[in-house]
């Protein structure tokens, strides 16, 4: 069975904190022309390591703006953003080492093979042994036998695959996932969540899925996100499917989101 766990060289050893994400006062606000939209004001999160965290919330809620600034693709305006102890905004390179993104983007070089595309990962990431990692993670995601095929030629499920692997190459510490069952069959859903559970111990994964019996399933906690302010985080088991569903009605009903 494959291992799921890479060796990698030179690893910055992590500072010790009781969260793997800690947002304090995030503000996140973009100008347009002489206009000024305003996505983030004080926010405060809090997820400590090991947290499988469906994230929730209607269009515009601040979903896709809040796992950009955990992936390091957007900076926050104001305020202090830190993943595993390391400042997002201070030492991006670093916090990228622990962090691995599956997005609707898969991030994949179209024109090389799925093999290649992970190699160049893998030695990007420095990890040990770049050839087995590869290999083990091809076979976990069943696609070893397609190796030396060019991605272009894949199915959009299984480039989604390929870009899973992608994501796992490095043995983040948090997995960032943007609607993750975009474009799946339902197989390859099924090797989907095989891996998710193969690999969660230990880990902190933040899902954004429009699908809320999916995201519900996979996650640990919940957070509710409503025009870039917490509504509701806590533990998936406090509150029942039909508490929930009422929560989510009653935050759209109220405009909020």
């Amino acid at each position: 069975e494959p291992r799921l766990v890479a060796d990698k060289a030179d690893a910055a050893p992590l500072e010790v904190r009781e969260g793997a994400i800690d947002f304090e006062d995030i503000g996140f606000w973009y100008t347009d022309g002489d206009a000024c939209t305003h996505v983030f004001d004080d926010f405060e999160l809090h997820i400590p390591a090991g947290q499988r965290v469906g994230l929730v919330g209607t269009s515009g809620a601040g979903k896709t703006t809040l796992l950009r600034v955990l992936s390091t693709l957007s900076r926050a305006t104001s305020g202090k953003a830190t993943l595993m102890g390391v400042d997002l905004k201070e030492e991006p390179d670093r916090a990228r080492d622990h962090i691995g993104l599956i997005s609707h983007n898969p991030m994949l070089y179209p024109d090389l093979t799925a093999e290649q595309n992970l190699m160049i990962y893998a030695r990007l990431y420095g990890v040990v042994d770049p050839e087995a990692r590869v290999m083990e993670l091809l076979e976990a995601v069943e696609l070893k036998h397609r190796r030396l095929d060019v991605v272009r030629t894949f199915s959009r499920g299984m480039t989604q695959r390929v870009s899973i692997a992608r994501a796992l190459v490095n043995d983040p510490s948090v997995v960032l996932l943007d609607e993750p069952y975009s474009g799946l069959d339902p197989h390859a859903m099924h090797i989907f969540d095989e891996l998710i559970a193969s690999v969660r111990e230990g880990r902190t994964f933040v899902m954004v899925s429009h699908d809320l019996d999916k995201g519900l399933a996979l996650a640990s906690h919940v957070l509710v996100l409503a025009r870039g302010r917490v509504v509701h985080f806590g533990e998936k088991d406090q509150m029942s499917p039909d508490e929930f569903a009422d929560l989510y009605r009653t935050t759209v009903g109220m405009g909020v989101s």
